[in-house]
């Protein structure tokens, strides 16, 4: 055998390592896409589901004390007032907190997207 032929032997299976190696990695690229599609679709039907369930929850148990502090107070309107105020206290300390809501959002998703375990 000559170093030609040799060389040419080599060469043919670089090039059929490096595409076999691609195609691997093809494979595990989409495999990681629709992982993180359904990780994704999860978070938000669970957050549809829940969210929505425990929005109307609150709906109700704040209608309830709304009436409840009213008729206390002598004064339904009052009671709206008050559970109105209360939520618009929660609003703004969330929106003091939000730093802190956004990074563990995204150290949240960073160990989902890189399988940190």
């Amino acid at each position: 055998m000559t170093v030609f032929e040799s060389l040419h032997n080599t060469t043919d299976k670089a090039a059929d390592n490096a595409e076999k190696y691609l195609k691997t990695s093809q494979e595990y690229f989409k495999l990681k896409v629709f992982q993180q599609l359904a990780i994704t679709t999860s978070m938000f039907a669970k957050f549809a589901i829940i969210g929505g369930l425990l929005g109307l929850g609150l709906i109700f148990l704040s209608v309830a004390g709304a009436i409840a502090i009213g008729e206390a107070l002598g004064n339904v309107a009052l009671g709206y007032v008050i559970v109105g105020l209360v939520f618009f206290l929660l609003a703004v300390i969330a929106y003091k907190l939000k730093k802190k809501f956004d990074l563990q959002i995204i150290k949240l998703l960073s160990d989902k997207f890189f399988d940190k375990k």
